[in-house]
């Protein structure tokens, strides 16, 4: 079923919204204490519960809207659920932090998963937004599952070893910004191995 077309703003603030409203609640609660049926939840754990059923309503939403959600999207709201739904239920926050690090090794295990047998997953997904060579599939997917990999240890290093509030920061802004640099950074691949599409197709009638 072909994806629906939505407003660019709205897909962008179901997209995005809960990320940048998990971060907005942390701010405010990070220092708070709640006791909720005689035991004692921290902000971070609070903000959590927030933000795990928002992410699944606004998945929802878009989903009802475009009529699609891509695997990758799929995966993380399940990951999201399972890492969030753990730290909620036992009260510990490193659940949540390990998130990233699973939502990581996962895409990065089924690229290279893909590599093995020749193939690149990462085609399968994106090549009706990306017309390219099968050559420049392979790098890209060669290069991205690397990049995951690198930002699973980076995630593992920075929840483990600084503060939370420093990995809240980068999980809501270096993480983006990260994917945002990887793909400017292969602008040579697109140009070399892209595919230009036939608009000089005769019209009919």
């Amino acid at each position: 079923m072909s994806e629906k077309k939505v407003a660019p703003w709205m897909k962008t603030a179901l997209e995005f919204g809960p990320v940048l409203l998990f971060f907005i609640g942390y701010l405010k609660l990070k220092d708070e204490v709640f006791t909720i049926g005689g035991t004692e939840y921290g902000g971070f754990v609070v903000v959590t519960a927030c933000f795990v059923p928002l992410l699944v309503i606004c998945s929802g939403i878009l989903w009802k809207l475009t009529g699609h959600l891509s695997k990758m999207q799929i995966a993380t709201v399940v990951l999201v659920v399972v890492f969030g739904g753990l730290s909620v239920w036992f009260n510990d926050e490193r659940f949540f932090k390990m998130k990233p690090t699973m939502i990581y090794l996962l895409f990065g295990g089924i690229l290279g998963a893909g590599l093995l047998r020749g193939k690149s997953y990462l085609k399968v997904v994106m090549e009706e937004a990306l017309a390219m060579e099968d050559a420049g599939w392979m790098i890209l997917t060669r290069r991205l599952c690397v990049f995951f990999l690198v930002l699973a240890v980076a995630n593992e290093l920075i929840w483990r070893t600084q503060s939370e509030e420093t990995w809240v920061y980068f999980k809501t802004f270096g993480l983006s910004a990260a994917m945002f640099l990887f793909f400017m950074a292969q602008t040579k691949v697109f140009q070399v191995h892209g595919i230009e599409e036939d608009k000089s197709e005769p019209k009919e009638g």
